[in-house]
């Protein structure tokens, strides 16, 4: 079998949303009102900002060749807390965990481990009310295109786009940016994991540059109707970004240089997974 190397968050983070960049036509028969509409073109307009703010494809799969890391199943949230999300708010956050663990364990061929953490995937998106985003044809699509990783990678990425439509033409902007949130949340926590292990400078530098997504991220946050139980996630985000901040300063770039910002992401990641 191929000998795979672990593609890092950012990797994840590309083929998820390199193709979200053209907004999906609106379901024919929805009608919103004003408000509304330009409630759910404000969020469309802050999520492409996100989008836009991810490492270029070609630069992601370059750095990959170059450092050539076993997967880690370890580095992921377990599929058995699954059952521990009992309130929306976390329901949201760890559909967007699993939906990052699903991307990277389908990218390194790991079918079995795929097939559970879609499962995870399926009955939050079920508990949200994006389940039609996530049904049978999806899993039969992926399974027509188990062969071909950017097929199956393609799947994913439309069925998370729908959910994301699903959830803003039904006035919920602040769970689809949860869902984004817990994405990206489970993408940096990867990599910092994988930073720890490497201790290489390519890495750290790669580290540093999320901070444009991360602005861009909270302010998808604020601008998306959060409950008063989610500002958490938003506040530990800011305190990130702080982080982040001092780091790009710093002229030396090493591990000691993102310490605070691994820790930082670490403890907002155990939050999300403890569901509490």
């Amino acid at each position: 079998m191929k000998n795979y190397s672990f593609k890092l968050f950012f990797l994840v983070f590309v083929f998820i949303f390199t193709n979200c960049k053209n907004t999906e036509k609106q379901d024919e028969g929805i009608v919103v009102d004003d408000s509304l509409a330009t409630a759910v073109e404000q969020t469309k307009l802050n999520a492409q900002n996100v989008f836009n703010s991810m490492p270029d494809r070609t630069i992601i799969l370059k750095l990959v060749a170059e450092e050539n890391i076993p997967y880690k199943s370890e580095f992921l949230n377990d599929p058995l807390q699954k059952q521990k999300y009992t309130i929306e708010l976390f329901k949201a956050l760890n559909l967007g965990v699993y939906g990052a663990d699903l991307s990277i364990a389908n990218f390194f061929n790991q079918s079995q481990e795929s097939m559970i953490f879609l499962k995870c995937v399926n009955a939050l998106a079920l508990d949200i009310g994006v389940n039609k985003a996530f049904d049978q044809e999806m899993v039969s699509r992926m399974e027509t295109y188990k062969e071909n990783t950017d097929s199956t990678l393609e799947v994913i990425t439309s069925a998370f786009k729908k959910a994301d439509e699903i959830l803003k033409l039904n006035n919920r902007p602040g769970t689809s940016a949860l869902i984004i949130a817990g994405f990206w949340i489970e993408g940096m926590y990867v990599s910092c994991e994988t930073a720890k292990e490497l201790n290489k400078k390519k890495i750290v530098n790669k580290i540093i540059d999320q901070k444009e997504s991360l602005k861009n991220i909270i302010v998808l946050l604020q601008d998306s109707k959060l409950s008063e139980e989610s500002k958490f996630v938003l506040n530990d985000l800011k305190q990130i970004f702080d982080a982040f901040e001092v780091a790009e300063t710093n002229t030396v770039k090493n591990l000691e240089t993102i310490k605070s910002i691994m820790d930082k992401v670490g403890a907002l990641r155990q939050k999300l997974v403890a569901g509490a």
